[in-house]
Order: C-alpha cells, then structure tokens, then sequence
C-alpha cells in the first residue's frame, strides 16, 4: 500500500509540476492521433455519408467488410502498415518506418473504417427521415449526401471525438510501427507499457491519469453535445408545434 500512495504521489507532482519528459510524451501523442484523425475524418466522412444513400451491386458486402474492420485488432493494423513501409514494402521508399509519419498513418488506417461506420449510421437514419423530400426536389445522392451529413453535423461531431478516443488510446499499432523510440516515437500508451515493466510506476501512473483525464474530456464533450442538442431539438419542436397551432 505504501509503495501504491507513494507512486501517486509522486506521479501527480510529476503531473502538476509540467515534468517535461511526461508532457513532451503527452503532446506528442495528442499530435499524433489529432493529425491521425484529420485525415481519417476527412475521408470517412465522405465515405460514410456516400454509403449511406448510395445503392449498388455489392453495398452488403462492402458493409458487412466495414463493420469486420471495426473489431480488427490494432496489431494488426500495426503489421500490415509495418510491411508496406518495411524496406522491401512498396512504401519502403518514403522512409517512413519508426517515425512520427508511420505513427500517424497507422493510427488513421484503424479509425477510418469507425469514422465510416458511425457516419454512415447516423446520416443512413438521417436519410430515412429526409430523404425522400431531397430525391423529390432533384438532390442526387452525392448531393443529398452532403445535404444530410450536414443537417446532422452535431451527430456527427460526436463521431470525431470517439474517433480520437479511439486513437489516442491505441497502443499495439504505433508500438509496431513507431518503435516506441525515446524523444521521437514514445507516446503515452507505449511509455506506459515500457515504463511499467522498467518499474518506473510513478511515470507510468502520471502518463496514465492524463491519458484517463483526456478520455474523461472526451465523454464529456461527447454527453454535453447530446444534451444540448437534445435541448435543441425539443425546442424546435415545441415552437413548430405553436406554430401549427
């Protein structure tokens, strides 16, 4: 218990005091994964939203393939993206192997099929709902895409913050692919895995309770978007209600 109270401590003075090994580790990772889920958001938005109207030979196989890839471990996403940057990989030549590109890369691969997933969800619903009104006045499916993913942009706000969540809590594909290299590749989960099996405990449990105080921000972003926008939606309706009447 004693050595338990004394590595918290330690790790909330290493926190409040802006230790400079522990934030650089902090920021970098932010980095990573914020970079990581701009260029899985700017495609798996479009994606998603494209998916959710369009019609095709082939669309439930292509979604029961998406929905696969949500559940794939993130080692995996690690070995892959590390043998097409190997070497001997045809993405061998960019270099990109153990460096922060090669992180933010792999950590893109393994958000974008939840990107797409959610944001195909949320603007097919949206579709259901609205629709038929867009097709009605001459929206093809490209444009009542857009139409819907716009309409339902709260929604879709709370997509990116998961996606982020998901990212920056990953730890089996960067370690892969980062290699987990002090002052250039070591982010927060990894530091975490590495300093714990060095005992380092108290570095380990301050990298830990950012990385908890980051996740927490996000659920609570995520919790007030819903409620707010369930207040906006309930106003909205009582005033169309008074107007009618």
């Amino acid at each position: 218990m004693n050595t338990f109270s004394d590595s918290v401590t330690t790790a909330l003075q290493l926190v409040l005091s802006g230790d400079p090994g522990l934030w650089s580790v902090v920021s970098r990772s932010l980095g990573v994964s914020a970079m990581a889920c701009v260029l899985a958001c700017g495609l798996g938005l479009v994606l998603g939203a494209w998916l959710a109207v369009a019609r095709f030979p082939g669309r439930g196989v292509v979604l029961t393939l998406l929905n696969t890839f949500l559940a794939i471990p993130s080692v995996v996403v690690g070995l892959v993206i590390y043998l097409l940057l190997s070497r001997s990989g045809p993405l061998g030549f960019l270099g990109w192997l153990f460096s922060f590109q090669a992180m933010v890369l792999a950590q893109a691969c393994l958000v974008l099929p939840l990107v797409t997933a959610l944001t195909r969800q949320v603007v097919e619903d949206a579709d259901r709902n609205h629709g038929e009104q867009l097709s009605s006045l001459g929206a093809g499916p490209v444009l009542r895409s857009l139409l819907l993913a716009w309409d339902d942009r709260y929604a879709l706000i709370t997509v990116l913050l998961t996606a982020f969540g998901r990212a920056v809590s990953e730890v089996g594909a960067v370690m892969i692919v980062g290699g987990n290299i002090e002052g250039f590749t070591r982010v927060m989960t990894t530091a975490i895995a590495l300093e714990t099996s060095k005992g380092d405990l108290p570095l380990a449990l301050g990298l830990g309770l950012v990385l908890l105080g980051v996740v927490l921000v996000l659920n609570a972003m995520v919790s007030l978007l819903s409620r707010w926008r369930e207040r906006a939606d309930s106003a909205d309706a009582t005033r169309l209600t008074l107007v009618t009447q």
